[in-house]
């Protein structure tokens, strides 16, 4: 789940941003079997040192690769139907249960929210989403009319503010 970045530290959460907030680590995507596991889309690389979810709502008991992604059973889930139900559902633990980083690596859900400032010291509006479509992090940057630009995290300076070249921003 963590990204490298070459340069800058790890940044802190953003302003109002709390180590209490939810960080979605997987999501289910449908039934698997008739016993009430369900196959899940992972967003890190390991869910097993994680069994509570949602703020204790579900309990993973195990995880397991499938044939097409992780299949994963919750205590609280016992046949398909149950199962069935929670189609869609985001699976998410507080930030502050996940490890910490090494220098120049971050988490996405910390770069929510960040204010981006131009290298030439001009706000340039907040940081909304972190979109990765196989070549790279893209940070996407709103600005304050709502315009939304992706803008490569390899070009950005990230620490405190995200600090891009105003060219990606135009």
């Amino acid at each position: 789940m963590p990204s490298q970045q070459s340069t800058p530290p790890s940044p802190t959460p953003p302003a109002g941003g709390s180590e209490d907030r939810p960080v979605t680590l997987a999501a289910v995507i449908g039934a698997h079997g008739v016993t009430g596991e369900v196959r899940l889309k992972l967003f890190t690389d390991d869910l097993t040192p994680y069994r509570a979810f949602n703020n204790g709502a579900l309990t993973l008991t195990s995880v397991r690769v499938g044939p097409k992604g992780a299949i994963g059973r919750f205590a609280e889930i016992t046949d398909r139907t149950a199962a069935e139900g929670l189609r869609g559902t985001a699976l998410t633990v507080p930030r502050a249960s996940l490890p910490p980083l090494g220098e120049g690596e971050y988490y996405h859900a910390d770069l929510v929210g960040l204010p981006v400032v131009t290298d030439a010291g001009v706000p340039a509006g907040r940081i909304v989403a972190v979109e990765n479509f196989g070549a790279g992090d893209l940070i996407e940057v709103e600005d304050a009319t709502g315009r939304r630009v992706l803008v490569p995290v390899t070009v950005a300076d990230i620490g405190a503010t995200a600090i891009v070249p105003a060219a990606f921003l135009e």
